[in-house]
C-alpha cells in the first residue's frame, strides 16, 4: 500500500531550511486542534474515574456514555434513536479509515466517493479497500457544495460527505441533505456525512444528514449514517470519543466486525466523555470565542463570517509561496490548500490558490496572527 504524506508533513518540508523572523512570536494556525484548556469538570470527571483503568472496556462502549450520545443526538438535533442505532467510537478518525474497509470488504470492484478538497483519511480508507476514487469537487463555482452527477453515483457503493465542510467551511442545508438521502436510496448506495464540525457554528445551528433523513421520510435511516466527535465541540480531542449512527442493519455487522478491531476507548475517558456529551453550556462558551475570531477576521482579512467550522478559506496569488514569505517574514504558519486536495478529472486541483486558516487560538492572539497575515497580504 501506499499513502500520500500527510499535509502537515508536506508542510514541514514546504518550510524547511526557511528561518522564521524572530521578532515575532511563533503562531501555527495549521492544525483544526482547538488551543483552549478542556473545560475543568471534564478534567474533573477523568481524574475521578482513573481507578477504573483497571478494568477492559467494551468495544461497544458502556451503556451510560451511549446514552449520553444518544441523548445529544436528541436534544441537538431532534432525532430519537434506538440503541441498535448509533456506536460509540474511539474519536471517529478510526471509523473514517476501516469502517469503508469493512463495508466494501466483499464488494467485487468497490467505488467510493468524496468531497475534494478532503480529510485525507478518507483518501488512506479508498487505498486500503482498494476502492475507485470519484472525487466531489469543491470549488468557488458550485460556491463549494458538490455537484450532482447521477451517472457517476449510480456506481458508487459508499459516498462520504463532509458538511459542515472543512476546509471550505460550507454548509449543506437539510433540504440540501435531503436530496442527498434520496440519492442514497435511489441508487443503493451507503452515505456517510462526517459531522465533526456540527457544533461549532456562529449564528444558525447547522443540521444533520440525520433530520434531513427524516425530513424526506427516511426515518429507518437506510443507507444512512453520520459520525461525530467531542474533538471539536468539547476542546476535548484527547478524549477520542465519537459515534457512527444510523441504518442499524449496516452498524449491526459492523458492531461485530469492530469487535476484531480493538479500538476501546479506556473506561476513565468514557465516563468524562459522557458527561460532555450532555453538557451544551461549555460548547456555547467556545463557540463565542471562535465567532469573536470570525468576527476579526472579517474586520482586518475582509472575508465572510462562515455559517460554520473554526476555518477560512483564503483565496491568495500563490499559496506555496505565499505559505512560505509568511512563515519567513512574520514566524506565521498556515497551510496550503492545494495539501488537502487532488486533481480533479481536468488536472485541476480545487485547492489551488487557497491557504486554511484556523482560528483555534484566544482571540488576543488570533488578531496578532490576523494582523500579521494583512499585512504580508498587502505587502
Amino acid at each position: 500500500m501506499h499513502f500520500e504524506p500527510y499535509p502537515f508533513e508536506k508542510l514541514t518540508s514546504l518550510l524547511e531550511g526557511i528561518t522564521p523572523n524572530d521578532a515575532y512570536s511563533p503562531i501555527a494556525l495549521t492544525i483544526g486542534e482547538p488551543q483552549f484548556e478542556t473545560p475543568a469538570f471534564i478534567q474533573k470527571s477523568l481524574a475521578m474515574h482513573s481507578e477504573e483503568l483497571r478494568r477492559y472496556p467494551k468495544t461497544a462502549g458502556e451503556s451510560y456514555l451511549n446514552e449520553s450520545m444518544r441523548g445529544f443526538v436528541k436534544s441537538r438535533f431532534g432525532v430519537e434513536l434506538k440503541p441498535n442505532e448509533l456506536i460509540s467510537s474511539f474519536g471517529t478518525r478510526e471509523v473514517l479509515f476501516n469502517f469503508p474497509q469493512y463495508y466494501l470488504f466483499d464488494k467485487k470492484e468497490p467505488v467510493m466517493a468524496y468531497t475534494n478538497p478532503f480529510y485525507q483519511i478518507y483518501e488512506g480508507a479508498a487505498i486500503a479497500s482498494r476502492s475507485k476514487v470519484i472525487h466531489l469537487n469543491l470549488t468557488q463555482n458550485n460556491a463549494f457544495k458538490p455537484l450532482i452527477n447521477e451517472e457517476e453515483l449510480a456506481v458508487c457503493d459508499l459516498v462520504i460527505l463532509n458538511f459542515p465542510n472543512n476546509p471550505t467551511a460550507s454548509v449543506l442545508s437539510v433540504e440540501e441533505l435531503g436530496e442527498w438521502v434520496k440519492l442514497a436510496l435511489k441508487h443503493d448506495f451507503c452515505l456517510i456525512n462526517d459531522e465533526c464540525y456540527s457544533e461549532i457554528y456562529t449564528a444558525q445551528k447547522v443540521p444533520s444528514l440525520l433530520e434531513a433523513s427524516v425530513h424526506v421520510g427516511n426515518t429507518s435511516f437506510k443507507n444512512v449514517l453520520v459520525i461525530n466527535s467531542i474533538s471539536k465541540r468539547s476542546s476535548a480531542p484527547g478524549l477520542r470519543s465519537g459515534f457512527i449512527a444510523g441504518d442499524a442493519v449496516i452498524l449491526k455487522g459492523y458492531t461485530q466486525y469492530r469487535t476484531y478491531v480493538g479500538c476501546a476507548s479506556p473506561l476513565p475517558l468514557q465516563a468524562a466523555a459522557a458527561m460532555a456529551w450532555a453538557d451544551d453550556e461549555h460548547v456555547q462558551v467556545a463557540r463565542d470565542v471562535y465567532a469573536q475570531n470570525f468576527k476579526a477576521a472579517r474586520e482586518i482579512l475582509g472575508v465572510e463570517t462562515s455559517d460554520a467550522t473554526f476555518y477560512v478559506w483564503l483565496k491568495v496569488p500563490n499559496a506555496l509561496e505565499f505559505t512560505q514569505r509568511l512563515y519567513r517574514d512574520y514566524n506565521v504558519k498556515v497551510l496550503p490548500g492545494e495539501f488537502l486536495a487532488r486533481d480533479n478529472a481536468q488536472g485541476e486541483n480545487p485547492g489551488l490558490g487557497y491557504i486554511r486558516i484556523a482560528l483555534v487560538e484566544e482571540t488576543t492572539k488570533t488578531i496578532q496572527a490576523l494582523m500579521r497575515l494583512k499585512e504580508a497580504l498587502n505587502g
